[in-house]
């Protein structure tokens, strides 16, 4: 149940208003503490950038996915990865059995991410990837297919999602423990601060929180917890936090109450503001401003009365924009069945585009500004996230509330008691227990070819017999000597990858050096 639900009162007055003031915390779009938008003009400057999510089967069938949404007016990439891309293994391992291209593209090596980007012009088109344990082996291959297209690793625009902390609280892609894990995500801040500057090194995500089961307060809270352990972690290696700051970027959930995730964003942009102020000395005003990608919730789709899935997305994306996204994401009416197909795919770009074009919501920045309710919601917001983040603090920050599992206690304890408000209908979920139709419509299912697993083990093989063995095995030694040391590891393994070792080879040279993690029992 969320906070505006329990709330008995229906007319809300200024003297709901107290603890606020005008000039501190809401102050003008465009100046700090930027409750009301980043930008003076918001999207009368600059509309979000419509960035559909895709990813599937084989690096043909997604690039053809890509261009189709490309020439439908998209305007960013968001790419997904299967689950043995994400974990580390390649498309020939047993673990990799019925997974292959199913939850994303399947992608082993260099030679795979060429043929992903085939055609698309990356001095043209920013990409999101959405990639946590093996980011750095991503990276690293992108920039490669920007120097072979001629694109200059500094001129390359896009983010990776490489926030590592959020797997372990909630969605289980991870493979070293946590403090090699938070070696490799500062590695790649570093890098990228000096070889990749305009490259986003870090989403820091809410969004997986969230659909795991957290409340509003709680996924900004663990996202926020997870922030500062990140910027604690970059400046203990030395960088200044108006060198890295600037480059991260937060990836949020947008669900169903409306004015609840207005406020959620609202909140989240003050707060982040003071934090990189008041408590990391950050001068830049770039470095205060929140910026974050939105998608729409995957976890309030339904099986039945898929149509249905529409309207929600719509009201779920129009939260997003009134919240004030720089860039956004509308699931497809099928998800909870499939995999999108390319119509109900392009009926969520559609979906986006209506928004921006015929509803007038990109006139105004922050419209909801002022109103008694909103602005008494964003204060309850921030106020319940502090506390969090209080208590957070006292168990010695995000990284030892990992491992104690509180985190993933408090999570699994919301997730239960939304279970349990649907099942006594306190929350109503149309077609699922309300309004149920005797005869569901029935809906295309899109399938990823079987063959898919088969073919890409033998693009494996052929690559192996081809490639240069020995300056393979030179590269991955190498990388072990380093992951030894302190050395940043990507120019290490941004070498692996351009000898066409494999995605499995780099991240299993990593585990001899750095273990797998075995996580804490918390039920």
């Amino acid at each position: 149940m969320s906070i505006s639900d329990k709330n008995d009162k229906s007319v809300w007055t200024p003297e709901d208003l107290m603890s606020w003031s005008h000039e501190a915390r809401l102050g003008e779009p465009g100046k700090y503490p930027f409750t009301r938008g980043i930008y003076h003009d918001m999207y009368r400057r600059k509309l979000w950038t419509m960035r559909q999510y895709a990813g599937f089967g084989s690096a043909e069938e997604t690039n053809g996915r890509f261009r189709y949404l490309l020439a439908a007016g998209q305007t960013g990439l968001s790419v997904a990865f299967d689950l043995p891309t994400q974990m580390g293994y390649d498309s020939d391992h047993a673990m990799a059995v019925g997974e292959v291209g199913k939850t994303g593209v399947a992608i082993d090596s260099l030679a795979d991410m060429e043929r992903l980007f085939e055609g698309i012009d990356l001095s043209r088109v920013s990409t999101s990837m959405t990639i946590n344990a093996t980011s750095a082996i991503l990276l690293a291959m992108y920039r490669a297919v920007g120097i072979k297209q001629g694109v200059s690793p500094d001129q390359l625009q896009g983010t990776i999602q490489n926030d590592i902390l959020k797997e372990y609280e909630a969605r289980n892609t991870y493979i070293y423990p946590p403090h090699a894990s938070m070696r490799i995500v500062t590695d790649i801040f570093e890098y990228c601060a000096s070889e990749m500057p305009r490259f986003n090194t870090i989403s820091i995500s809410g969004y997986h929180i969230r659909e795991a089961g957290a409340t509003a307060v709680q996924e900004l809270a663990f996202t926020f917890a997870n922030a500062i352990e990140y910027v604690k972690a970059a400046l203990a290696r030395g960088l200044d936090i108006d060198q890295f700051a600037p480059r991260l970027s937060f990836f949020f959930v947008a669900q169903m109450n409306v004015f609840e995730e207005v406020a959620k964003f609202r909140a989240a942009r003050r707060l982040w503001a003071r934090l990189m102020r008041e408590r990391f000395g950050a001068k830049d005003m770039k470095s205060m401003m929140l910026r974050f990608h939105v998608q729409t919730a995957g976890s309030s789709l339904t099986l039945r009365q898929p149509d249905n899935n529409i309207v929600r997305t719509t009201m779920e994306a129009m939260a997003a924009v009134l919240g004030g996204c720089q860039s956004l994401h509308t699931n497809s009416k099928d998800e909870a069945i499939s995999l999108p197909s390319e119509a109900a795919a392009l009926t969520a770009l559609r979906t986006q585009q209506i928004i921006a074009c015929e509803t007038g919501l990109a006139n105004v920045a922050d419209p909801l500004g002022g109103s008694y309710f909103i602005e008494s919601l964003t204060d309850e917001v921030e106020e319940k996230v502090e506390d969090y983040l209080k208590i957070i603090e006292g168990l010695g920050g995000s990284m030892a509330a990992i491992e104690s599992g509180y985190i993933q206690r408090e999570i699994q304890e919301a997730a239960y008691q939304q279970h349990k408000d649907m099942e006594g209908k306190f929350k109503i979920v149309v077609g699922v227990n309300q309004f149920i139709d005797e005869c569901p419509e029935k809906a295309a299912v899109q399938r990823v070819d079987l063959e898919i697993e088969v073919e890409q083990q033998q693009r494996l093989l052929g690559l192996r017999r081809r490639r240069d063995q020995a300056k393979v095995d030179e590269s991955l030694r190498h990388l072990l000597e380093a992951a030894q040391t302190s050395e940043n590891l990507v120019p290490y393994i941004a070498s692996a990858v351009e000898c066409y070792s494999t995605l499995g080879e780099i991240s299993n040279t990593l585990r001899g050096a750095f273990g797998k993690f075995r996580p804490v029992v918390t039920i």
